[in-house]
């Protein structure tokens, strides 16, 4: 890969924190990111920010701060990213796809030639709940010495970041996967998820609020395919013409 290749890559991939608490790491995140050549950061929620202390901390990643954009919510700092990692130290037990720092820098490498994708850390004392995680393809764990497993978040930023430069600079060549069609993004995925889950309640299949582990089932059954735009099209065409039926049958009777 050349210089411009690598430099497109490591601008395609996006860091992003959920409701931090401490500035400090906020900071460190974007020393973090500027040491290994990332700078799409995003915020979800931070307790404090803009901050003195995430300016001391970052020791020369201003820039890196300067441009973080700011979300009300992590669904819309991954609306634009194909593929999205989410860190846990927890190994999860719901059926999520879990994958190393190795793998993990391979498939954020391998999509992030041509679209956006995103890397996900959760809050310093809890780390991401479920109903966030269930917004990531895979779950990526670090594996840690387990008498000591706790990681700081930008420690685990750190050693992805890591991951990804050296591989990206190592020149090892990860071939995009050959697709008909780009993945679907995120906010793409999730508008055809909720629209099938209203279509499941029409037929009387479930009852949303009341079938969360149903739902969460149903979800990992989608991200296993790995739908790109043209199927999440054809799929809400095909919920579109079951709902049109619904109602047809409705003013029949």
């Amino acid at each position: 890969m050349n210089i411009d290749e690598n430099s497109k890559i490591l601008s395609n991939i996006r860091i992003v924190l959920v409701q931090t608490s401490h500035p400090g790491n906020i900071g460190a995140t974007a020393r973090a990111m500027k040491n290994m050549g990332l700078s799409d950061l995003a915020l979800v929620q931070p307790k404090i920010f803009p901050s003195s202390e995430a300016t001391s901390r970052a020791s020369g990643a201003d820039n890196i701060l300067a441009s973080a954009n700011v979300y009300d919510s992590l669904q819309e700092a991954l609306a634009p990213c194909e593929l999205v990692l989410g860190a846990s130290a927890r190994i999860r037990h719901l059926g999520w796809s879990e994958v190393g720092p190795k793998k993990g820098c391979e498939l954020v490498i391998a999509a992030a030639k041509q679209a956006k994708v995103a890397l996900v850390f959760g809050r310093e004392n809890s780390g991401l709940t479920n109903e966030e995680l269930e917004l990531c393809h895979h779950l990526l764990h670090i594996p840690t010495h387990p008498d000591f497993s706790s990681l700081n978040v930008a420690s685990a930023v750190q050693v992805l970041c890591y991951e990804i430069y050296s591989t990206v600079i190592g020149e090892q060549v990860i071939e995009s996967p050959e697709v008909e069609d780009r993945p679907a993004t995120s906010q793409e995925f999730e508008g055809f998820f909720q629209h099938l889950l209203m279509t499941l309640e029409k037929t009387d299949f479930l009852q949303l609020y009341k079938t969360k582990r149903l739902q969460q089932r149903i979800r990992r059954v989608f991200y296993r395919s790995e739908l790109n735009r043209t199927e999440v099209n054809i799929l809400r065409g095909i919920l579109t013409a079951v709902n049109n039926k619904i109602e047809g049958i409705k003013k029949r009777s």
